[in-house]
């Protein structure tokens, strides 16, 4: 819901920090791995036991890597397989976290968390079908930013994907609450998307 208004504020720090990282030599699949790897740092902190800023610091430098490689990519060429290569660590990102507070307490967080990534799986699987079948409708779109697939507005996008973890790391008492209330968000989020499918598809 948020992301079209981030995308204005954000756009073009991103892209002059993607042009920097490009005339020194990075490429946007090596940011995106950076990117990965810092997110996967936070995952396994959380597993750990750690929460709080130390969490958080490698969780907010995942999504600005995630950032910058789209605005390397823009500066150097972008490639197909960059665009795969960025929604999939995005996705591997998303699960990894829900699944980080299930180890580190499966008593306690395992039934949320489950419901969670439940909730990402469907809208997951809406959100990347409505891209493979814009694809071959021949549909574009650039309500949020130039992107290598087609991007559907939903209530529930990147943007409030990323406020929650950051609340779930800094407070994890409340990830279970705040689990069961995202998920249900996730889920009309991806029924809407059902039904715009079935007006613009059918």
């Amino acid at each position: 819901m948020l992301d079209g208004l981030m995308r204005e504020v954000i756009d073009t720090p991103l892209n002059r920090g993607g042009r920097w990282l490009a005339l020194r030599g990075a490429s946007a699949d090596m940011v995106t791995l950076v990117g990965l790897g810092f997110g996967l740092i936070a995952a396994a902190l959380l597993v750990a036991g750690w929460s709080g800023v130390l969490v958080a610091l490698p969780l907010l430098a995942n999504r600005l890597a995630d950032g910058l490689d789209g605005a390397v990519a823009r500066a150097r060429g972008k490639s197909d397989f960059g665009g795969y290569l960025d929604i999939t660590c995005d996705f591997a990102f998303y699960g990894a976290i829900p699944l980080a507070f299930v180890l580190a307490d499966p008593a306690m967080n395992g039934a949320a968390g489950a419901f969670l990534l439940a909730s990402f799986y469907l809208n997951g699987a809406t959100f990347l079908g409505f891209a493979i079948l814009a694809e071959k409708r021949g549909l574009t779109t650039r309500s949020r930013g130039e992107k290598s697939l087609y991007f559907t507005a939903g209530l529930m996008e990147g943007t409030e994907t990323i406020a929650v973890f950051v609340v779930m790391v800094l407070w994890p008492p409340l990830f279970v609450p705040l689990a069961w209330v995202f998920g249900v968000l996730c889920i009309v989020t991806a029924l809407a998307r059902v039904i715009l499918a079935r007006r613009v598809f059918d």
